[in-house]
């Protein structure tokens, strides 16, 4: 639960429509380890850490003004993060939209002052299906595709609770 010492982790997201939320779900079947609950699933753009009320008018501003196309995402693989102990849904190849939209927004992040708290020295677009799961051997699966036309602001205020959609807008 947020308290006024604790702020939420802000992060930008491609968040999916029901009908791929429940696909993404069902990809969590036969995993180990704390699969995410469905109302979870998301595939991350940018993490921001923890931020305060402040943040919220500039990062939805951001979120406005970032030019953006939808994108079809072709999920065809589970993998696994050994570091963090994730079990992921990913693709072979992501398209070139996800890397556009991606470009734009660190963009407009970095011309407001605002770094990513976890930036990678690549983007590594993944669903995260489970944590403090075991090594999984990278395995092919049916491509899952899902037409990504929604990025959001959202909050994490905590392991149980839910995400909070602070701002939303569709991708053309």
């Amino acid at each position: 639960m947020a308290t006024a010492t604790r702020r939420p982790r802000l992060f930008f997201a491609l968040w999916p429509d029901p009908a791929t939320r429940a696909a993404l779900a069902r990809l969590q079947t036969g995993l180990a380890g704390r699969p995410l609950a469905a109302h979870k699933l998301h595939l991350t753009m940018a993490f921001l850490g923890q931020r305060g009320a402040a943040d919220l008018a500039p990062l939805g501003a951001i979120l406005a003004r970032v030019e953006a196309a939808a994108a079809t995402l072709e999920f065809d693989r589970l993998d696994y993060f050994s570091g963090q102990r994730i079990a992921w849904a990913g693709m072979g190849t992501a398209p070139p939209a996800l890397a556009e939209l991606r470009a734009a927004l660190m963009r407009e992040l970095a011309a407001e002052g605002y770094a990513p708290a976890f930036e990678r020295d690549r983007f590594r677009p993944h669903v995260t299906l489970a944590r403090q799961a075991p090594p999984l051997a990278p395995a092919a699966i049916a491509p899952l595709r899902w037409r990504a036309d929604a990025l959001v602001l959202a909050a994490s205020e905590g392991n149980e609770a839910p995400y909070r959609i602070l701002a939303a807008r569709k991708l053309a």
